[in-house]
């Protein structure tokens, strides 16, 4: 009866510490050129239910993510990311999105993104 007492115990405790593993992380390549496109990329990013982190570095252009797998995916992270104008390899902004960013955040323009290197 011990054992089965041990035994069930164990596997309770199993069980609970792995469903607090509820946060993922992740990174996600978005495109950008400037501080205003991090401010603009992590802010939507925050605003998503969900997600706990996100920062996003202009050099290597990745955007990482801490966030609740029950409360949102990647796919929605990225879309609203896109909603405000920036790329993801997997979801493109619209055009009506991405001309709505300011003139110097026109990463898709190659005059934009010489003046910024």
């Amino acid at each position: 009866m011990k054992k089965i007492l041990i035994i069930c115990t164990v596997l309770f405790m199993g069980a609970t510490l792995y469903a607090q593993d509820k946060n993922a992380r992740s990174t996600v390549w978005v495109d950008g050129v400037c501080g205003m496109c991090k401010k603009r990329i992590e802010t939507a990013s925050i605003k998503t239910k969900g997600v706990k982190s996100a920062v996003w570095n202009l050099e290597t252009k990745e955007l990482s993510l801490i966030y609740d797998e029950r409360k949102t995916d990647l796919e929605t992270i990225q879309q609203n990311v896109a909603d405000v104008g920036h790329d993801s390899k997997e979801i493109k902004a619209t055009n009506e999105a991405y001309n709505s960013v300011h003139p110097c955040c026109l990463y898709r323009d190659e005059k934009v993104q010489k003046e910024h290197q």
